[in-house]
């Protein structure tokens, strides 16, 4: 115990937030008294109660219903059409396509969407149940005080030396949410804005040590690893945007994909043609990416766009060729990641991979925009410049 109040008094940030809530907790069970402490007592356990069975409810719900929503969706046989969309029709075939085949979103929306249902259903009960909370503590109230005689002002006192007890505890258990809330927040994001000063708190290392660590046991120590995860989802999320905006191939550019593969007879014949055509004929447009890089201002810009101007940067790039090797038959797909700079580092880049059906299936990677510093078309060790997201 005296460790624990040693630590609590020690002036920094995390102690000195935990003492501000004991204190106004305390003041505040104080001012209202037995019956009022004892009620916002017991709310303040039916809400914690409320909330983790809710999510413990919703989390199961949602693990048994993702596979048997995905069959679902699965045979409804949607297609994207091969036309140009609407707003609201891309946004609905990029949320439903991105729903069937994108398992962490679909558990994700399932979750939220069963957690909110299951909320409500207790919300809904809250009025009868605190109004039987309510009438009980005020009978027992009256009756204590009919069966002891006891004075107003004794009664007074004691109510409010109660109410501050209820409302210290009330006060400890705020202070271990909040507590747990940063020990969530600094596990699922360690490099984030003042994870530095709550490690340093000396309140915050013995709570997270003795109660919630044990507790915890190694969910949250993935917390990064399972942050990646929703990273990499919300980008094929993303890509999966682009492959509904792009699904309509305009006339022109699938007249010019097959004068360029005309005579080709394999996959590979096929994509080599349009990766040296692509390559060499739309320049990298240094406007757009100074633009981005030194003033946060993106051109979005669609494969016609760049098939006109004959320029754009890599994601323009690798979104065109895809366009045109599908309009000639070929799987392809549009990957993002990180490419090397030259200067031994790494940014932001895509590019594209192309499955070789009537070569056994295999997928092959090509870096159009690179092009012109060498020969990018599936090369050995294409894995160490580009680095695609997981």
């Amino acid at each position: 115990m005296h460790t624990w109040v040693h630590t609590l008094l020690k002036p920094e940030p995390v102690a000195l937030m935990v003492v501000l809530i004991l204190l106004v907790s305390l003041f505040s069970g104080m001012r209202r008294g037995a019956s009022g402490s004892a009620k916002h007592l017991f709310f303040f356990i039916w809400q914690a109660a409320a909330v983790v069975a809710s999510l413990i409810a919703a989390g199961r719900g949602a693990v048994y219903l993702s596979p048997r929503v995905q069959d679902w969706l699965i045979g409804q046989g949607i297609t994207i059409p091969a036309e140009e969309l609407g707003a609201l029709k891309q946004f609905w075939y990029t949320v439903i396509t991105s729903l069937r085949d994108f398992e962490l979103l679909r558990f994700g929306v399932l979750f939220l969407l069963l957690y909110a249902l299951l909320r409500l259903l207790l919300h809904t009960l809250e009025p009868f149940v605190f109004g039987l909370v309510d009438g009980l503590l005020s009978r027992g109230g009256a009756d204590g005080r009919r069966q002891t005689g006891t004075s107003p002002l004794i009664s007074g006192t004691a109510s409010r030396t109660t109410g501050a007890m209820i409302g210290a505890l009330l006060g400890g258990g705020r202070a271990f949410i909040v507590m747990a809330c940063l020990f969530v927040y600094v596990s699922v994001l360690p490099n984030a804005f003042g994870t530095d000063v709550i490690r340093a708190s000396a309140l915050y290392n013995k709570t997270a040590a003795e109660l919630l660590d044990p507790v915890a046991g190694d969910v949250l120590k993935r917390g990064p690893v399972i942050t990646e995860a929703v990273e990499a989802e919300f980008r094929r999320v993303l890509e999966r945007k682009y492959d509904v905006i792009d699904a309509a191939i305009p006339p022109n550019i699938e007249a010019a994909a097959a004068a360029v593969t005309k005579g080709k007879a394999t996959d590979e014949q096929k994509a080599r043609a349009l990766y040296d055509w692509v390559g060499t004929r739309i320049a990298y447009d240094w406007d757009k990416a100074n633009d981005y890089t030194e003033r946060g201002i993106w051109k979005e810009q669609t494969p016609t766009d760049t098939f006109a101007s004959r320029k754009g940067v890599c994601i323009d790039v690798a979104r065109l060729y895809s366009v045109m090797a599908r309009s000639v038959g070929l799987e392809v797909r549009v990957v993002t990641g990180v490419g090397e700079t030259g200067d031994g580092g790494y940014g932001p880049h895509a590019w594209n991979e192309v499955k070789l059906a009537d070569a056994g299936g295999a997928w092959i990677p090509l870096d159009a925009t690179w092009a012109s510093s060498g020969d990018w078309f599936n090369p050995e060790g294409f894995s160490k410049t580009h680095i695609r997201e997981a």
